[in-house]
């Protein structure tokens, strides 16, 4: 028998049992959804955060207190540390020879306030005029201010989009004031729309110069340090320099640890990894234990149809067919049978993470690979299911066949 009419006549026997053929078809369907939908928020993920949450630059790495924390007992350490404050950050700005720039940055919450327009728990950044190239701020409208605006400790800011959306819903608000804490600042720039990462928005920030920050709030807590290298391949020489630098200042013993941290942005990628990449294998084991379920209820129902078919098997074998086409027929019917599960799941995977990113403006993006990862994967447990089904209708003796009721 040729291919198209292998496949035809398992299309056939497929609709022949239309009900119990879709109702085979629900563990293929949750167990590529549930890759499909996942694997596309983990991409989407992976391009948001590389985009958008991690803005380091390549050449630039912060010194602070806590760096980052992967346990319980790594953050209880870093409670300990002394915090970084403005003396640190003079003696570093003095002393480091391989950094281009030195940058502070200090981090509070307060409301803030236009006319009767009211916003609260906003974060105040006060940084040092080169912090916004550093991090690489995405500003749509006017500019950062500069570093003799800092130096004299200018009341100026920049504000994000959920700022500007609160207290200046319909106006442009480059030139206005608002009023941070209950001083009042002069807006010079607004920040691109970033939207929410893990629920928290990241468009509720006010940045402004760190000489106006002290004067106003003053710096109880600890310093962010932001050290930009002279260009990516120095970045390992500069990050050297500055643990050289810093130990000392803190008395801290040949084989002590560092009593700060150092974040870089390939660290931050390398702990997204991880994340992602345990998401991502945690998603595997969920999808194919319901693909592993789909498999064994697609052989169970093709070992049903060897039963019900045996007289069929037997006159076509009696009329001169090969035990290969009895083999290719039903092995096609299962894979047609999977394959038709993963298309199902693939669509409700991808409507799953447009429905995430339309409604909850969650990062996901389905691409051509999922998709087609999705579909070869339902196609592979097709075969696997089908193997043993087609195997034993192909095997069946002529004669008993015939006489099968």
């Amino acid at each position: 028998m040729e291919f198209g009419e292998l496949v035809r006549e398992a299309a056939r026997a497929i609709r022949a049992h239309t009900m119990r053929s879709a109702l085979t078809l629900l563990g293929i369907v949750i167990g590529v959804a549930t890759l499909v939908g996942v694997v596309s928020v983990i991409n989407g993920l992976n391009l948001y955060v590389r985009d958008r949450v991690f803005q380091l630059a390549p050449d630039v790495f912060v010194l602070q207190k806590f760096g980052i924390i992967t346990s319980r007992e790594g953050f209880l350490d870093a409670l300990k540390r002394r915090d970084i404050d403005w003396n640190d950050f003079e003696r570093l700005k003095g002393l480091l020879q391989q950094a281009e720039h030195v940058t502070a940055e200090a981090i509070g919450t307060t409301a803030v306030k236009n006319a009767d327009r009211r916003l609260a728990d906003v974060q105040v950044h006060g940084t040092s005029a080169s912090f916004g190239p550093m991090v690489r701020l995405d500003i749509v409208g006017g500019r950062y201010f500069s570093d003799a605006e800092d130096q004299a400790a200018m009341a100026l800011a920049v504000i994000g989009a959920d700022v500007k959306d609160e207290l200046y819903p319909h106006l442009d608000p480059i030139g206005r004031t608002i009023l941070v804490g209950g001083a009042p600042y002069r807006v010079i720039g607004l920040l691109a729309k970033q939207g929410r990462t893990l629920g928290q928005s990241r468009d509720a920030q006010v940045f402004v110069p760190i000489q106006a920050y002290r004067r106003q709030l003053g710096t109880r807590d600890s310093l962010n340090i932001l050290i930009q290298s002279r260009g990516v391949e120095g970045l390992e020489a500069s990050v050297d320099e500055a643990r050289g630098v810093m130990r000392p200042l803190r008395h801290t013993s040949f084989h002590a640890p560092d009593p700060f941290g150092l974040v870089t942005a390939e660290s931050l990628q390398d702990l997204w990894r991880q994340i992602s990449g345990a998401a991502f294998i945690l998603s595997l084991l969920i999808s194919s234990v319901s693909l592993g379920i789909g498999g064994i209820v697609i052989m169970n129902i093709m070992l049903v149809a060897v039963v019900e078919r045996t007289r069929e098997i037997g006159v076509r074998l009696a009329m001169g067919a090969r035990k290969r086409d009895i083999r290719r027929q039903f092995l096609i019917e299962a894979v047609l049978l999977s394959v038709g599960g993963g298309l199902v799941g693939v669509l409700v995977g991808s409507l799953m993470a447009l429905g995430l990113r339309g409604i909850l403006d969650f990062p996901a993006s389905p691409t051509p690979g999922i998709v087609v990862a999705g579909l070869a994967l339902s196609a592979g447990v097709g075969i696997a299911a089908g193997y043993w089904p087609a195997r034993n209708a192909s095997n069946l003796p002529v004669v008993d066949a015939l006489r099968a009721d």
